[in-house]
């Protein structure tokens, strides 16, 4: 009998990591051993049950899917992640997979699309969205006829980023605190950082490069 392989979902949304469970019980190649509602109990439950898999989202509270996976990856290099997100921009897509990602899909995807992602990655092989692949091309493209430059972003850290989007989505410093579970002086030192890196004044400022940079949508 072929043994099951086996699945964590690190997902802060309730309802959306009951639905996740739901579909892979379907599975009979696939079980859920474990689940986590933020980042830090992620690398916990990671680390004590040793799944084949995990599905992983970026924006979570206490450690944000990026640095996640970056300490998973350097514990347990042989687990496979797919990252589960709403983030299409390049940025996110590029950091993920240094950071050791194995996938990265879109929240608004199909089932069968998660189906097909979970079997490339379990079986050693990559997997964009095609809805995002092609953004991944353009960006090599530009790289290569340009491969001098560098984004401003690339200085950025995954925490940087983050803040960056919460900011353009109009969150007050207090709001992302709380959102991210960090003291309201870590998020106001990040501002700071943010507007020194990025050669920014005030938040209007920081909220159009975001739009710009397609870190948020109108």
């Amino acid at each position: 009998m072929e043994l099951k392989k086996k699945i964590v979902i690190a997902e802060d949304h309730t309802i959306l990591r009951a639905g996740l469970r739901a579909l892979l019980s379907t599975q009979k190649n696939l079980e859920v051993i474990g689940e986590a509602g933020d980042g830090r109990e992620a690398v916990r439950i990671v680390d004590n049950l040793e799944p084949d898999l995990l599905l992983i989202d970026l924006s979570m509270p206490k450690l944000n899917g990026m640095e996640a996976i970056k300490e998973i990856k350097s514990q347990h290099p042989s687990i496979k992640i797919i990252v589960l997100t709403v983030h299409k921009s390049d940025e996110y897509i590029v950091a993920s997979m240094k950071a050791g990602a194995d996938g990265y899909m879109l929240k608004d995807a199909g089932q069968n699309e998660l189906l097909l992602a979970i079997e490339y990655v379990l079986n050693g092989k990559m997997f964009i969205s095609p809805s995002i692949s092609d953004k991944i091309i353009d960006a090599y493209l530009k790289n290569q006829s340009n491969p001098g430059s560098t984004s401003v972003l690339d200085d950025l850290t995954a925490r940087e980023l983050e803040i960056l989007k919460l900011i353009a989505e109009g969150n007050k410093n207090k709001d992302i605190a709380d959102h991210l579970c960090i003291s309201l002086k870590t998020v106001e030192k990040h501002r700071s950082n943010l507007m020194q890196k990025l050669d920014l004044r005030n938040t209007a400022a920081l909220t159009s490069y975001a739009i710009g940079k397609g870190l948020v949508s109108i």
